[in-house]
């Protein structure tokens, strides 16, 4: 999958909730998946940022979804959302054929709390209630953690292909 300025620590708001402790932050991820809304921009653009910024060094160049016109995506209906405050998001678009999963986003804060799991179950979920026959999402090479964790959710590579200075692995889920 693809993915400013970075984010240093919490969420927005989430600070709080992190000082009681890490139940706190499991308890904010039973939250429901939710359309994202023009409040949440703010958020949304930090968990994103606070997300993909550990991987600018790696990979040499900016990951595609820090430079996202959060707004207009929030507006378009293709952002969704978690927690309160939001923890996690994915942005997906419908096509003919897919359901494209142009980006997820756990806030660091709340990695292992089955976030990312939900998330991609919710993507599941979406695409088939739209009537559509596959997920598909592309990842950066050098993103080695996500060759590992798609496999594990159903996910097959279809092939890896460079476009400008991005090399991507581009997968498919096919629901049945």
């Amino acid at each position: 999958m693809h993915a400013d300025e970075a984010m240093k620590g919490p969420a927005p708001g989430c600070e709080q909730a992190l000082r009681k402790g890490l139940g706190s932050v499991r308890a904010m991820t039973t939250e429901e998946i939710r359309p994202a809304t023009a409040a949440d921009v703010p958020a949304v653009k930090a968990v994103t940022d606070a997300a993909y910024t550990p991987y600018i060094e790696r990979i040499g160049v900016v990951p595609v979804p820090m430079t996202a016109d959060h707004a207009a995506n929030v507006a378009a209906g293709k952002v969704f959302v978690t927690g309160d405050p939001v923890l996690g998001l994915v942005v997906i678009e419908a096509h003919e054929d897919h359901l494209f999963l142009d980006s997820i986003a756990v806030h660091p804060d709340a990695h292992g709390t089955g976030v990312g799991r939900r998330l991609l179950y919710f993507v599941d979920a979406r695409a088939r209630a739209l009537g559509l026959p596959e997920v598909r999402l592309y990842t950066n090479a050098l993103m080695w953690e996500n060759q590992k964790i798609y496999p594990k959710y159903g996910y097959e590579l279809v092939e890896r292909r460079a476009v400008g200075p991005y090399d991507r692995f581009h997968y498919r889920k096919r629901l049945t």
